[in-house]
């Protein structure tokens, strides 16, 4: 009987070629599935990162300098005040942190890809003018603040600082998470260190439509304001550095946005808030977690992929006129606009799509 049984089960699964077959096509099912909640995983933490971690971590430090570990806390922040200058100074990155596993199930999320166009001398430094900004600069972090898409391998020689908000490196433990992947703040103090003081080989990557681009992101929509921006034209004529355009397709796909008109509440409550704390607070959604069908955080599955253009030459002008900002400001906006319509048929806009400039 108990042949007879072992029998019947080789005959319902076949020869032992397709038993092997089964078997592999097993393996890599579960594999597959593995990797995609890993993915998962490795995205959600960082949203989360991005949206409550320096509260978080201030919370929980206030807390425990309430109980009997408050020497431990008390450490940490003796340590804050001797450091606090630091981010300005061009951070404490890691590169082992940069180069962290979970950073490539990041990557592969989405995907995100990094498209050179043009090598970068190793004795200039550079200014990279990233755009859009998206809700929350998925492609800047992923190809500038990790390794996952060999930002050092295309482009050997170059250390890229990606520049944010100053506020973050005032929160306790996030400030040091971020100066660990090379993070710097978005104000003249860094910016002037990095681009004077630390040699050349230096990218330092600023998004320049800041909190005011993120207002009217959202899928289907290219469009960047740029038409005021001319803070970082002028920080590269004061340093020589070169102005690098860079467009990132796919990066407002991600996430769907409530847009409010110009005159209405909203975007009144909006622009209070980015006028005095620095970032305007959006009402966005992406997928759930457990299903793609549903509304969560997690952003959509839509491939991002960051084209970095050809250098703009800049002279060293110690106190640039407005003209020579101007000047140097319209060239930038040219080159970016050649630069979207030379690479968007090839990821997927029509030819007749247009850069809106703001």
């Amino acid at each position: 009987c108990k042949c007879n049984c072992i029998a019947f089960i080789f005959l319902s699964l076949g020869t032992g070629s397709n038993i092997l077959s089964a078997l592999q096509d097993l393996f890599w099912l579960l594999k597959s599935k593995v990797e995609k909640q890993l993915q998962i995983i490795s995205v959600l933490q960082w949203v989360l990162t991005f949206l409550i971690m320096g509260i978080a971590c201030t919370l929980i430090l206030m807390y425990i300098l309430c109980t009997d570990c408050w020497a431990i806390a008390a450490l940490y922040l003796a340590w804050l005040v001797f450091d606090w200058n630091t981010p300005k100074k061009g951070g404490r990155r890691s590169q082992w942190v940069r180069n962290w596993t979970i950073w490539r199930y990041f990557r592969d999320y989405f995907p995100i890809r990094l498209v050179k166009t043009h090598n970068l001398l190793t004795t200039r430094n550079y200014i990279f003018g990233y755009h859009p900004h998206g809700i929350m600069g998925l492609g800047a972090f992923c190809n500038f603040s990790t390794e996952a898409t060999g930002v050092s391998q295309k482009f050997p020689g170059i250390r890229p600082y990606l520049a944010t908000l100053a506020g973050n490196f005032r929160m306790p433990i996030l400030r040091d998470y971020l100066m660990s992947g090379g993070i710097c703040p978005v104000n003249r103090d860094s910016i002037d260190y990095i681009l004077s003081k630390n040699g050349n080989g230096n990218a330092i990557i600023i998004v320049v439509g800041g909190a005011a681009e993120s207002l009217n992101c959202t899928p289907g929509k290219n469009s960047v304001t740029l038409k005021n921006r001319k803070g970082f034209v002028k920080l590269a004529l004061r340093h020589g550095a070169d102005l690098v355009p860079v467009y990132s397709f796919g990066e407002n796909e991600v996430y769907k946005q409530v847009i409010f008109e110009e005159d209405s509440w909203g975007r009144w409550v909006q622009k209070k808030f980015q006028k005095h704390i620095g970032f305007a607070p959006c009402i966005f959604h992406g997928r759930g977690l457990f299903s793609s069908n549903t509304w969560g955080l997690l952003p959509y599955s839509k491939p991002i992929t960051t084209v970095v253009g050809e250098p703009i030459t800049i002279p060293k002008i110690d106190n640039p006129s407005q003209k020579d900002v101007d000047f140097y400001h319209s060239i930038y906006v040219d080159s970016l606009i050649k630069l979207f319509d030379k690479y968007k048929s090839k990821f997927g806009l029509p030819e007749t799509e247009v850069l809106e400039v703001n």
